[in-house]
């Protein structure tokens, strides 16, 4: 029953975030919304105990490219336009494909729980079963992590290597070597000048 609740809160933040996307003004304030999507959709994957792609979806789409279209929002400054006009312009194709969208995907939703030995006839509640506490196994992280560590460790250690000297390089190229030497005004000695030490060409 829990496991329920908190599926619907994650779906329903999921789908108003994804609606905030496109409906706020603002582009940060999108991106911002965007993030928001990408979490609330790991945490569904957490809850159908999918932990891997979870983890890649938090650590790729919101560590990088997330991140990277803020950095690229904030520096160009876009300005916001007249949302009105285009959204108004775009409203009713926008809808009609919208509409057919939802029912195709309502009809193949009770189509599966009607077939669906392990649900109830309505997709409203549904009869969970922990598989992993009947089923001796390991989780999708515990078995990657297995594998990773022990028949692929050296390709991890020199994919790290690599990762690393990227990172050093990136850090070398942006370091500036050579100082230009500043050229100052010694204003003692241009007053003390006379015509003896003046040099005439």
């Amino acid at each position: 029953m829990i496991l329920n609740l908190l599926f619907y809160l994650f779906s329903i933040i999921l789908l108003l975030s994804s609606l905030m996307i496109i409906t706020v003004q603002n582009s940060i304030y999108s991106v911002l919304f965007l993030v928001l999507s990408f979490i609330s959709a790991s945490s569904l994957l957490f809850l159908l105990e999918i932990e891997f792609i979870a983890l890649i979806f938090i650590i790729i789409y919101v560590g990088a490219i997330a991140v990277l279209f803020l950095f690229v929002v904030m520096m160009l400054d876009i300005k916001t336009i007249n949302f009105t006009k285009d959204s108004l312009k775009y409203f009713p194709i926008g809808s009609f494909l919208g509409v057919i969208f939802i029912v195709e995907m309502l009809l193949i939703i009770f189509n599966i729980f009607k077939v669906s030995p392990y649900t109830f006839n309505s997709f409203l509640l549904n009869n969970y079963t922990n598989w992993f506490e009947k089923i001796d196994c390991l989780t999708d992280l515990e078995s990657i992590g297995q594998i990773l560590y022990t028949n692929y460790v050296v390709q991890f250690l020199i994919s790290g290597l690599i990762l690393l000297l990227s990172v050093i390089g990136a850090v070398v190229l942006t370091i500036k070597t050579t100082t230009k030497q500043e050229k100052t005004q010694n204003i003692f000695k241009q007053l003390s000048r006379n015509y003896k030490n003046v040099i005439l060409y």
